[in-house]
């Protein structure tokens, strides 16, 4: 199963996400009636938008995180059985009812394995139903890796996938899709200061590295991945997935 994750920070401090996750809903084409898989939900900032847009629909909100699921549910309650709560792997065959669509963001470069990812999102999907996604793409963190690499530590590799769209379009393709759209872009996310940002990759980018660690020695590590980077800044990239269930 994925890692666990501290959902009250991250939902405090995942702004950059959730503004992301917005223009990315943007993309997805709703009547207002279907039922969308948030393949991700984390702690429901986004799903919550998702949810609005769906007053005749219904929303599954799935996340491998318990504690996400836990603050999603808190966030998500006043809307009743509109909402399914899924703690789940996307790697293994999802065990929910066949969705009209699948909407992720943030969450996807978390799966190591995309050829499997896609397949149980497809197997998940009714035919014509709509994937719509955004996750960290090739050269995501570039310079987070450089620093990471200067202390001797662990990468991404092995922990993280940040394919390219090309790559991304094959898969797709070979796993059902249709009509599939890939392409990455810049996001370039500043912070008030290192101590901000380290805060940030403690809970977000480094959260498997520091997964071992003492809270003291995490701070650490952290800060000093942080003063190792240009400017108190990330040099996201995202991967942008548009595609159709054949």
């Amino acid at each position: 199963m994925p890692r666990d994750w501290d959902a009250e920070t991250y939902d405090r401090i995942a702004d950059p996400q959730f503004r992301w996750g917005l223009a990315v809903l943007d993309r997805l084409e709703l009547r207002g009636d279907e039922t969308v898989l948030d393949a991700g939900c984390g702690s429901g900032r986004v799903t919550e938008a998702l949810v609005e847009r769906l007053p005749d629909g219904r929303v599954v909100a799935f996340d491998g995180s318990p504690s996400m699921i836990d603050r999603a549910r808190e966030r998500l309650g006043r809307f009743g059985d509109r909402v399914t709560f899924v703690v789940g792997d996307l790697l293994e065959p999802l065990d929910v009812e066949p969705v009209d669509a699948i909407f992720s963001t943030a969450t996807f470069h978390w799966v190591i394995d995309h050829d499997r990812l896609f397949a149980n999102l497809a197997a998940t999907t009714r035919p014509g139903g709509r994937l719509v996604a955004q996750c960290g793409g090739h050269r995501n963190l570039a310079t987070v890796t450089r620093a990471l690499e200067e202390l001797g530590a662990p990468t991404f590799e092995g922990n993280k996938v940040f394919a390219s769209a090309e790559e991304t379009a094959d898969r797709l393709r070979r796993a059902g899709y249709t009509e599939v759209r890939c392409w990455l872009h810049d996001e370039p996310t500043p912070f008030e200061s290192s101590e901000e940002l380290a805060e940030f990759l403690r809970t977000v980018a480094l959260g498997a590295h520091v997964a071992s660690m003492s809270p003291q020695d995490a701070d650490a590590f952290s800060l000093e991945v942080a003063r190792r980077l240009p400017a108190p800044e990330l040099d996201y990239v995202r991967l942008n997935i548009g595609a159709t269930k054949a």
